[in-house]
């Protein structure tokens, strides 16, 4: 098989399906992918959540948004096989590295294959380091790449990302707080009465509270806002994009450990990320110039005044 040398052309499969916090720590190494493969047609894989949003980016030639079909949904895997087999790779960066994307590789077979840098069983290039699960995703994906080539990966660059947020009306100095997450984990929000409390104290500073959360979590935002006059709720109002240019207005953030705070980390506002015992910072923490990490085993034991102390302003 053909090595697919740096800066040469062919075709190149990326697979990275989600979730938002997972792909926002994948932005680097899109960005060398895209940078070692500068010749080549690059494809990234996918799934619907994601793929306007990186579509935005210079990182792809074409994106595909079918990169999970439903287990027992035969129909959806073999549109899928010949999709694939229909590609003519050259090689695949799989990102993913899970069960599912290993039957990617399957599925491109019998006969030829491309080479893959990922974890499966036969793969040419495998990231075969046994402590990989206990790695940073940032760390881990790096090393991944060096393996199969790629010796730099740049730090998340969402300067590229565009949206009109003057549609909110927004004041000149206001600050993020993100107080939701997985609602099957409760105990990775620090409670809502306490985030009122910080953003009463934000606006008696002169900043104004902004609270974002998706679609799910209108009753959080809701929550919080009517403890706080002085707040916007915009949940459920935002895309992925808004979030990226609000963080790059906004004088600082607070959050749990949820996919919004890894854009908004990653985008250069100063971000304070609160974390429980159900989730490890070492492994998952958003990256950006100016994060925080707060952990307390139980975020019902962390104190306004500690969160307000750790929050540095622009």
């Amino acid at each position: 098989m053909a090595v697919i040398p740096g800066g040469a052309g062919g075709r190149i499969l990326v697979i990275k399906l989600g979730a938002l916090g997972d792909v926002v720590l994948a932005l680097g190494p899109f960005a060398a992918i895209r940078r070692h493969h500068g010749g080549a047609h690059i494809t990234l894989m996918t799934t619907a959540p994601f793929a306007g949003f990186l579509r935005g980016s210079d990182y792809f030639d074409a994106v595909w948004a079918e990169g999970r079909p439903r287990v027992l949904d035969a129909c959806q895997w073999l549109s899928l096989r010949r999709r694939l087999r229909a590609g003519r790779f050259d090689r695949v960066y799989d990102l993913q590295t899970s069960d599912r994307s290993g039957w990617y590789f399957r599925l491109m077979g019998p006969g030829r294959r491309p080479e893959w840098s990922g974890i499966v069983r036969g793969c040419s290039h495998p990231h075969a380091n046994a402590r990989r699960d206990f790695m940073h995703s940032i760390e881990r994906q790096s090393e991944q790449l060096a393996i199969a080539g790629i010796a730099e990966v740049p730090a998340a660059d969402l300067s590229w990302v565009q949206a009109d947020v003057a549609r909110f009306g927004l004041p000149a100095r206001y600050a993020l707080l993100v107080p939701g997450g997985a609602p099957h984990r409760p105990a990775k929000r620090w409670p809502a009465e306490r985030y009122a409390a910080l953003a009463r104290s934000l606006a008696a500073q002169g900043v104004v509270p902004v609270v974002l959360g998706g679609p799910d979590e209108l009753l959080l935002g809701g929550a919080v806002c009517a403890l706080c006059a002085e707040a916007e709720d915009l949940t459920g109002r935002t895309t992925l994009a808004d979030i990226a240019v609000l963080a790059r207005g906004a004088a600082g953030a607070v959050g749990n450990d949820t996919g919004p705070m890894h854009m908004i980390a990653a985008a250069g506002c100063p971000s304070v990320v609160l974390f429980s015992a159900e989730s490890d910072p070492a492994l998952t923490a958003p990256r950006g110039p100016a994060v925080t990490v707060l952990r307390r085993d139980s975020l019902g034991d962390l104190a306004v005044a500690a969160v307000e102390a750790a929050l540095t302003m622009r």
